[in-house]
């Protein structure tokens, strides 16, 4: 059987389907000018069908940076909401600015501020059908602990980047700069699934997709 590399596989799921929309690929085109992190057209194309089974009336999302994931997940549902956090001023200020230019500032809310500050803010606006955690990597046993109580019963929270780059597979091996984060996604991801209250699928799309569907 003749091997098919990694990146091949994904160039070529790439140019399946539809031609994304300009307001898409403007906001990519932001994201990459700006070196902003976002889904991979994989792990997006993931979390919109996760979305899509669902159906989750309100979605929270730690880590807002520039609005597209947010953006992304309302266009799977359209008849979700999402409250959004978001800690950094030049982030909030760009997400502001690109829900405002989609039409979208009625069904996407923004909090500014640290996640694991303005619990108050987030917790008036709960419950939620799904939470979506994308900010500070060492941070994410934090976020989800604080905030799974306001999920609800059937509702789920998903992980991104949990895989980091592959590094998880042998910490030793990360940039030394590294090495103690990717200790922390590692202790993370174990935690996640040995937790008794959720079961957890890790999936390797785009840079690691935790799902953790509450028992």
């Amino acid at each position: 059987m003749i091997g098919v590399h990694n990146q091949d596989i994904i160039d070529y799921l790439n140019k399946l389907g539809q031609e994304e929309a300009d307001w898409i690929k403007q906001l990519q085109q932001e994201a990459e000018e700006h070196h902003v992190p976002i889904m991979d057209k994989q792990g997006i194309a993931l979390l919109q069908q996760l979305i899509r089974l669902h159906k989750p009336t309100k979605i929270l999302e730690i880590g807002t940076a520039i609005g597209y994931s947010a953006l992304r997940m309302l266009e799977a549902y359209p008849d979700s909401s999402v409250v959004t956090v978001e800690r950094d001023q030049s982030m909030y200020e760009r997400a502001t600015a690109n829900i405002e230019l989609n039409n979208q500032q009625d069904n996407i809310n923004i909090i500014f501020g640290d996640a694991l500050e303005v619990e108050g803010d987030i917790q008036q606006q709960g419950p939620y059908d799904m939470i979506f955690i994308d900010a500070a990597k060492g941070q994410y046993r934090h976020f989800f602990d604080k905030y799974a109580p306001l999920l609800t019963d059937k509702g789920l929270i998903i992980t991104d980047n949990v895989l980091f780059r592959g590094l998880v597979t042998n910490a030793e091996e990360a940039p030394k700069r590294l090495q103690k984060l990717v200790e922390k996604i590692k202790l993370y991801n174990q935690w996640l699934m040995e937790n008794p209250l959720y079961d957890t699928t890790i999936l390797p799309v785009g840079d690691g997709v935790a799902i953790s569907v509450k028992k």
